[in-house]
């Protein structure tokens, strides 16, 4: 397990633009269909736009129809973690990065094979690493 990053509200404003702060640090949501990576195809790792851990493989992604990009499983069981969100008048199991806490999305137990999980998260707290031509053919 890699060491926890803190930092201040400041300093993470200042290393985001003003949409990823919001989401990431804040607790926001995107607006559905209307970001980065909720159709991207594009094969490569998502990691945290705060920190830059890796949280999923592309391989995992999947059309929800929700609007966000969604995955069936993280690239690895430490490298999210989970947190009751009881707001909205409503509970659900917010996912965040294990490594600085930046607010990734939500889970719902309602994806494909083959966990069955849906791990519906904001475009706006991930950067697609993609994969390089050279790495694909390997």
């Amino acid at each position: 397990m890699t060491d926890k990053i803190e930092k201040t509200d400041a300093e993470w404003k200042a290393e985001l633009t003003p949409e990823q702060y919001k989401v990431a640090r804040k607790h926001g949501t995107e607006r559905p269909f209307a970001n980065a990576y909720h159709d991207s195809k594009t094969p490569g790792t998502y990691v945290c736009v705060c920190c830059g851990q890796p949280l999923f493989e592309s391989d995992t992604k999947y059309d929800s129809g929700t609007g966000w990009p969604s995955f069936w499983a993280p690239i690895s069981e430490e490298a999210v973690g989970t947190t009751t969100d009881r707001s909205f008048f409503m509970t659900r199991t917010e996912v965040h990065c294990s490594k600085c806490e930046a607010h990734l999305g939500h889970l719902f137990p309602d994806g494909p094979a083959p966990t069955g999980q849906r791990y519906c998260m904001n475009s706006a707290s991930m950067v697609l690493h993609e994969k390089q031509k050279d790495q694909e053919a390997s």
